[in-house]
C-alpha cells in the first residue's frame, strides 16, 4: 500500500488530570493569563494556557526530546 504525505493521526482523546499547586504558583498563572490577555486581546482561562504551556515547555527541553527519540527508535 502507497505512503500518504498525511500520517495516520495521533489519539486525540482529551486526558483530563487534576492537580495540586501552590498559592504562589496560582498568582503566577492569573498573572500569566492577564498578561496574555493585554497582549492578544482575548481572554484565555488559566485552564485553556496550562496545556499549551506545557506542550511549550516539553518541546524546548532538547534533551528530553532527544531521550524521547532515543526511545522511540529503541522501540521500533
Amino acid at each position: 500500500m502507497l505512503d500518504l504525505k498525511l500520517g495516520k493521526l495521533p489519539d486525540r482523546t482529551p486526558v483530563k488530570l487534576a492537580i495540586t499547586i501552590t498559592p504562589d504558583l496560582q498568582n503566577a498563572l492569573q498573572a500569566y493569563a492577564a498578561f496574555y490577555a493585554a497582549r492578544y486581546e482575548v481572554e484565555e482561562p488559566v485552564v485553556e494556557l496550562v496545556p499549551a504551556m506545557l506542550a511549550a515547555f516539553l518541546e524546548s527541553d532538547r534533551n528530553f526530546m532527544r531521550a524521547r527519540e532515543a526511545a522511540r527508535k529503541a522501540r521500533a
